[in-house]
């Protein structure tokens, strides 16, 4: 076995005489080996530095800052945030994130952001301004990842979805344009005859589509809820779409007027909780004024605590009045999580599929439903 081979064997097997290596770690090693014995360290043996395996990281914000520091030193970032997510559910570290110090030294990413947000009511006020700042560089690096293709993908569709009957060559929707003159059909010829000619639009100051975004903030809805609140963020700075922001738990919170500042959305989230989408839909179906010209996107695991046959009913109405309905189940770079499969079957049947999708995807979701065609479902990711 080659040396980095059997390195990389006794860094993932943790030294011990069981390891079967016989390979010793000094320096830069040594001190990675420590920083992972803090976190999966399984007991018994000992590293090079003489510590436990299974040591811990302790019960103190310093000692977990200095674990935070040393891993940042050894790991890539992307591993980084692995190691973050696995102390704090292995560990039971949720409280140290309550301390100043250990919230400078973090990596922040979705994960922290998500488990900020589920301690800001218990957060005391000296370290508020420091979680916050954490919260505002993901939500901005967030933004500067999904802003620019979010709004071109958008305003294409939103310039084909508005029809012209006088178009120019070049905007000349020909699939419609065939569809709107099959009668003109001469068979002689193998033509049609386009007597009438439909065409791309360019979409004007004027709002085009009224969009609804319905989070559902119960706790495993974290991740959704910080990208429904950024994408929230931006179709909002879009003057042709009129935005509206709502979460819910058990109770409905409208957080429209905070939308030119995603950070103030998300501590005004409440992360937790149960869930009543039938109330939430409520809500959303009494605010819409133009249903032709509607797009309902229900964020939630469907795991519904409210009064299921009317959550439904209000679906099928909504679409019945001419309402883009979408259903994801996620909104988030994990995939699908559990999610209530009976749920997502009877809104399958009543034409809004649930499935999952990664930010990455969601401006062609978007896309789709406001130029009214049949949305991109990833493969894997829906209840069909």
């Amino acid at each position: 076995m080659g040396d980095e081979r059997l390195r990389r064997w006794r860094l993932v097997l943790g030294g011990g005489g069981a390891d079967g290596t016989g390979r010793a770690l000094t320096g830069r090693d040594a001190a990675m080996d420590g920083a992972l014995s803090s976190l999966y360290g399984g007991g018994g043996g000992k590293t090079e530095r003489g510590q436990g395996r299974a040591a811990g990281l302790g019960a103190s914000a310093p000692s977990v800052a200095r674990w935070l520091g040393d891993i940042r030193t050894y790991f890539p970032s992307s591993v980084v945030q692995v190691m973050q997510r696995d102390a704090i559910d292995r560990l039971g570290l949720s409280a140290l994130l309550l301390e100043p110090e250990m919230l400078a030294a973090v990596e922040a990413d979705v994960h922290l952001v998500g488990t900020l947000l589920s301690l800001n009511q218990a957060m005391p006020e000296e370290t508020k301004d420091t979680a916050r700042a954490v919260v505002r560089k993901v939500v901005e690096d967030l933004e500067k990842r999904l802003a620019t293709r979010t709004r071109a993908t958008l305003t294409g569709a939103l310039d084909r979805s508005a029809r012209v009957r006088r178009p120019r060559h070049h905007d000349i929707d020909w699939n419609r344009t065939i569809a709107a003159n099959l009668k003109n059909y001469l068979p002689e010829y193998k033509t049609v005859v386009p007597e009438r000619l439909v065409g791309y639009g360019r979409a004007s100051q004027a709002v085009k589509k009224d969009v609804i975004l319905c989070v559902d903030q119960s706790g495993s809805m974290a991740a959704s809820v910080v990208y429904a609140s950024v994408f929230g963020a931006v179709l909002a700075s879009m003057r042709s779409i009129s935005t509206r922001l709502v979460v819910f738990d058990t109770s409905v919170v409208d957080l429209t007027d905070q939308l030119d500042d995603p950070v103030e959305v998300l501590f005004g989230t409440r992360l937790g909780g149960g869930t009543d989408i039938n109330r939430a839909l409520a809500y959303c179906q009494a605010r819409i004024a133009r249903p032709a010209d509607t797009v309902v996107v229900l964020i939630s695991d469907l795991y519904e605590g409210g009064i299921r046959n009317e959550m439904l009913k209000r679906v099928a109405a909504m679409k019945a009045s001419g309402v883009q309905f979408v259903t994801l189940l996620a909104l988030s770079d994990e995939g699908a999580p559990a999610y209530d499969h009976d749920h997502a079957a009877a809104l399958a049947a009543l034409g809004a599929p649930a499935f999952a999708c990664t930010p990455d995807h969601f401006p062609e979701v978007m896309a789709a439903a406001i130029e009214r065609r049949p949305l991109p479902v990833p493969e894997m990711s829906t209840h069909r």
